[in-house]
């Protein structure tokens, strides 16, 4: 199902994965892997103008190259090294395009699109650790994204908890992980959307495997309680 929001239309690929193109024909990949989840097997367009990579557990440089062009930008952040990843030899360096390496906390503008970036992490003392207490996503080692693209702002906040300075933020398209156990969960996204106020809410980063399994109906019925437009794009 393709969702059309204002100028923009979004599909969601699966996990984290999400395809945005403007009115203007702009195309932009977020997180486009991992490979071995498979929601890409039989995808291949290579129509993408950018690709963001928030981090390591999304870099796939397979993925990447079923969906950018061959002149893609390809922006990755910057903790990103295909050495500590499973299975993964290809240095963000080494892709065949123009890469970019970013932080958690920078403003610029590629071409016609305005980006950001913010902070995407579990906190220490929130309910995302392991066993041992250690958060799945350490702070420093990944990032949210934020996009204009034909004047409507889609923020996807990475796989993160919700934070305080996410409130912060002007977002027409929210695009936040409600799976739980890595990320947000369903309860603490609906909460973060009531606080942001955004246009629209469209949830990704759930039902891939069975950790993040969640009660999408519920969550719609949550966000809609507080007043905030809200739509699935199931497969």
């Amino acid at each position: 199902m393709t969702v059309r929001f204002g100028a923009i239309t979004v599909d969601w690929l699966g996990l984290a994965s999400v395809r945005l193109e403007g009115r203007t024909g702009v195309v932009i990949y977020v997180d486009p892997g991992p490979e071995r989840y498979g929601h890409l097997d039989d995808y291949r367009p290579e129509d993408g103008d950018l690709v963001l990579v928030s981090h390591g557990h999304h870099y796939d440089p397979d993925s990447i190259s079923r969906v950018a062009r061959d002149d893609a930008i390809v922006v990755v952040h910057e903790s990103v090294e295909a050495r500590e990843l499973d299975g993964i030899s290809e240095q963000p360096a080494e892709l065949p395009y123009d890469v970019e390496r970013v932080r958690d906390d920078e403003s610029f503008i590629l071409g016609p699109l305005d980006l950001y970036t913010t902070p995407a992490f579990n906190h220490p003392a929130g309910p995302h650790t392991d066993e041992h207490g250690t958060p799945y996503h350490l702070e420093g080692e990944g990032c949210g994204f934020g996009v204009t693209v034909d004047g409507v702002t889609a923020f996807w906040p990475g796989d993160t908890d919700a934070f305080a300075f996410h409130e912060d933020l002007e977002v027409d398209l929210l695009l936040p992980p409600i799976g739980g156990t890595y990320t947000m969960d369903r309860h603490e996204a609906a909460d973060l959307a009531g606080r942001m106020k955004p246009e629209l809410v469209l949830p990704v980063h759930y039902d891939t495997f069975e950790a993040i399994e969640t009660d999408t109906d519920a969550f719609v019925v949550d966000v809609a309680n507080r007043s905030v437009p809200v739509v699935l794009d199931e497969h």
